[in-house]
């Protein structure tokens, strides 16, 4: 795995998808969906987020890291 990717809290993460349209679902444990209408996303409710579920969760939005990188 490569390290560009950060290591981020899950507040983090949903402020930046919510500036793209992203807003809360559902959760069920410790996992919250999110969803801009045509895609969803899983988030774990952890303390961090790895940097491979990070991966996941952008490619589950559709979005490249640069751009993500952007919305932080």
């Amino acid at each position: 795995m490569t390290n560009k990717y950060p290591i981020l809290k899950p507040k983090e993460i949903i402020a930046a998808l919510s500036k793209i349209g992203f807003a809360y679902k559902s959760q069920k444990g410790s996992h919250a969906k999110y969803t801009d209408g045509y895609r969803t996303v899983v988030i774990p409710m952890h303390d961090t987020v790895a940097r491979g579920t990070l991966k996941c969760i952008l490619i589950q939005a559709g979005m490249k890291l640069d751009d993500f990188l952007k919305l932080l």
